[in-house]
């Protein structure tokens, strides 16, 4: 599926625990799930293994519905919409807002 926010986009949270933080995207996923870096931290439990050394609680980045986060626009500082335009036969994502470029 297409979705309007691509990874490395900066982003802010509109719902939940982390509403109103800001980040980058790291991941997204095709049934609508984003890992964003740094946010929505939950802890793993793991046992000791011979193979994996690493065991105790460890933070981990969970994921966040799409549906959740908004793009950030640094001109503004607030959550945008993201409308599309052609330029010379390319198609570029742009702020409604003030109308600047996405880069």
């Amino acid at each position: 599926m297409k979705y309007k926010i691509k990874n490395r986009d900066y982003i802010i949270i509109t719902k939940g625990k982390d509403k109103g933080k800001i980040s980058i995207v790291k991941n997204i996923f095709n049934n609508g799930k984003v890992l964003i870096y740094n946010l929505n931290i939950k802890r793993k439990h793991l046992k000791v293994s011979k193979i994996k050394k690493i065991y105790g609680i460890i933070p981990k980045e969970n994921y966040i519905n799409i549906s959740n986060i908004a793009i950030f626009n640094p001109y503004t500082n607030k959550a945008d919409k993201i409308k599309f335009k052609f330029v010379l036969g390319k198609k570029i994502r742009f702020f409604k807002s003030n109308g600047f470029n996405i880069i």
